[in-house]
């Protein structure tokens, strides 16, 4: 199985001048930045450097999921934030979870004994609080539901029809993979603290998303709508 690591960036320069070293070109068989329009010479560094970056089309972190789900070319796609959030010796582990042959792995903060060093106060309890509503509404065990840092198996995620382009893009993938009793795992993986930059999730824009997104999903979950 091939893997494709993809990745998001918008004026992440001192993370990916720190990050992106440690990224084995081992671990996967191909690389993609999209890049959301940064000016801080995110995309200079990554032609410097031979990484393939695109900008995306459409506004949004869901359109960018999107377009790059498009270009993807792996069996496995490993979703990857190059701010510091996301450790990179957990690539491979995420790999090897798919190949072993579930659908989807996250990259849970908070499963076994992993730790966000990310968190304050509102995140930390948004991501609890949002986490405990899907899986009582949805009957799921999943201990992280926010978090970006998964891997997928692309052909298994295809056939969910993700088509938000908002930040809940992944609770709607979660959702909908519980839905169709795809296999899910967790492994732990702390997230340290962002390297530099300025956080792009807003707390209350985010959450009113993800709740939304939660809602949505229940209101349709007993039909084949997708």
């Amino acid at each position: 199985m091939k893997t494709s690591i993809v990745i998001f960036a918008l004026n992440e320069i001192d993370g990916m001048r720190s990050i992106m070293p440690r990224i084995k070109a081992e671990w996967y068989d191909e690389l993609i930045i999209v890049d959301g329009g940064s000016h801080d010479g995110t995309v200079e560094y990554a032609r410097e450097n031979g990484y393939f970056i695109f900008t995306q089309q459409r506004k949004g972190t869901g359109a960018a999921f999107q377009e790059a789900m498009e270009k993807a070319a792996g069996d496995i796609v490993i979703m990857f934030s190059p701010d510091g959030n996301s450790i990179p010796e957990k690539i491979p582990e995420l790999a090897a979870q798919i190949k072993k042959g579930y659908d989807i792995v996250i990259a849970s903060r908070y499963y076994q004994g992993a730790k966000s060093y990310d968190d304050d106060l509102i995140t930390f309890f948004g991501n609890r609080m949002f986490t405990a509503l899907a899986n009582l509404l949805f009957g799921s065990r999943i201990s992280d539901v926010l978090v970006m840092y998964r891997a997928y198996r692309k052909d298994a995620v295809n056939k969910l029809r993700i088509d938000t382009l908002t930040p809940s893009w992944g609770t709607q993938i979660l959702l909908r993979a519980v839905k169709k009793k795809l296999k899910i795992a967790e492994i732990p993986a702390d997230e340290p603290a962002r390297i530099g930059g300025v956080r792009k999730m807003k707390p209350l824009k985010n959450g009113f998303y993800e709740l939304m997104m939660i809602i949505k999903e229940f209101l349709i979950r007993r039909r084949d709508v997708f």
